[in-house]
């Protein structure tokens, strides 16, 4: 019989991690892993595998923990991930595998993300090669864009025997895993490019500093060097704003700026001079993962820090975990309240903010409640930075300089479920494609691309 409550993950004190970058939860040692795992029925048929995006054999690689068998464990998550430390700390398994859990009906889900981070971890720190043999074909494929949909696709096609190049723009490589989420939820060096390296060991190739669009251009890469076919995983950089009064005052950046400049450009450190400017008080707009990494790093700079969103806790899309810690943490949450303007000083500085309360009323498109607002509640925050995190799109670079390629309205990409763009051999999935979204829902996509670019291949070449 399957216990009812999970165990417990240590984590550090959240007033000694509101200070630091380093990570928040340790993660379970075998003993505890092992212990954990025993919660698992085994099921005949699944249903945390129909959660997974991409199909991990969660069963399989549970009952090898369950027999303290690390290694196998690591090689049956390898089949279906090339990121199993990144999936283990940042993916909603409350909304997906775990969602699914069958003991989570009468009691608490299995922990199976921890228990994936504990083998991906295990696994580093044993130096196990998971890389088997590949036999290469000579074939060569571009990918556009390092993060988790890129990633996932170069590691399938170059486990296939495909001669797979990443071009990325950034000078470093991993995309959102780098430049957006903070250090003490996924440490740099020793989860993402760790899990980076890996895949350059299956022989894909990465170049830096190649803004396609701009450096070279996808058309150049069929005609002048020879690749057969490309995969756009640019994701989606371009921040939206609210369009209110006072949103170009100093003082007033996007959520994607200012995490990249903290975690990218290392603005976090006293040995790096990256310019970074944090403010006494600060608000985030938004209730998403990134508000939450973004709020929690301001608090992690020395800044009194606000959530200010417009509709209740319920409806937030950030993970529970990452609003419990940062309740712990101390930060404020105005819920139910949306800005009207940002208030600027005589020198052009954000000197408060003017918000108003908000009552739901009846469901949107989306499925919930419509913010509405309440007549007469205008009220002041004293803030004097304001981090706008309402979500991002696609930067129209490629799509305006590949011509054919059609996008949307909201100018992603448009690709059918294999990622098949309206151009033969080009594929895109991601963020490019859906707008910004999960990095498990991404990496899917890069490995259903990889699977429909290999057939596309085989058919034309092999």
């Amino acid at each position: 019989m399957a216990l009812k409550t999970r165990v417990p993950v240590r984590e550090q004190d959240p007033k000694i991690r509101a200070t630091n970058f380093e990570e928040v939860s340790y993660g379970y040692n075998a003993e505890e892993a092992m212990e954990e795992s025993k919660r698992c029925l085994n099921c005949k048929k699944p249903r945390c595998v129909e959660g997974c995006p991409v199909s991990i054999d969660i069963p399989g690689f549970i009952k090898e923990v369950q027999e303290g068998d690390f290694e196998k464990a690591a090689k049956v998550i390898a089949v279906s991930s090339s990121l199993p430390a990144v999936c283990g700390r940042v993916c909603p398994q409350e909304s997906q595998c775990e969602g699914k859990c069958v003991v989570g009906i009468k009691g608490e889900p299995v922990s199976i993300g921890k228990l994936e981070r504990f083998v991906a971890d295990w696994s580093r720190e044993n130096d196990i090669d998971l890389t088997g043999d590949i036999e290469k074909n000579g074939i060569k494929v571009a990918v556009i864009g390092s993060g988790p949909a890129g990633l996932a696709c170069a590691g399938d096609l170059a486990k296939m025997g495909y001669d797979v190049t990443i071009f990325e723009a950034f000078h470093e490589s991993g995309g959102v895993l780098t430049y957006g989420i903070p250090e003490f939820r996924l440490p740099k060096t020793k989860v993402v490019n760790y899990e980076i390296n890996s895949i350059k060991k299956l022989g894909v190739k990465i170049e830096n500093n190649v803004v396609v669009g701009r450096t070279l251009t996808i058309n150049e890469m069929f005609e002048d060097e020879n690749f057969k076919a490309v995969f756009v995983a640019s994701g989606a950089g371009l921040p939206s704003f609210m369009g209110i009064p006072g949103e170009n005052a100093n003082g007033v950046l996007s959520a994607n700026e200012f995490l990249t400049r903290v975690n990218l450009m290392k603005a976090y450190l006293d040995e790096y001079d990256t310019p970074v400017r944090v403010g006494k008080r600060v608000a985030v707009v938004g209730g998403g993962n990134v508000a939450m990494d973004a709020a929690r790093t301001a608090l992690r700079m020395g800044a009194d820090t606000h959530i200010v969103y417009r509709r209740s806790e319920e409806e937030l899309p950030a993970r529970v975990e990452e609003v419990h810690h940062a309740k712990e943490e101390g930060i404020i949450f105005n819920l139910l309240t949306n800005p009207k303007e940002i208030l600027v000083d005589e020198n052009g500085n954000v000197s408060g903010m003017t918000c108003i309360k908000m009552e739901l009323g009846e469901a949107d498109d989306s499925g919930r409640r419509r913010p509405v607002e309440i007549p007469g509640s205008e009220f002041t925050i004293d803030v004097d930075m304001v981090i706008m995190s309402l979500g991002t799109r696609p930067n129209p670079l490629i799509a305006s300089t590949t011509p054919g390629l059609e996008v949307n309205k909201k100018k992603c990409i448009v690709a059918n479920d294999e990622g098949l763009t309206s151009l033969e051999g080009i594929y895109a999935g991601g963020d490019t494609v859906t707008g910004a979204a999960t990095v498990i829902s991404a990496m899917g996509a890069g490995r259903s691309a990889a699977s429909a670019i290999d057939e596309y291949l085989k058919n034309k070449y092999l």
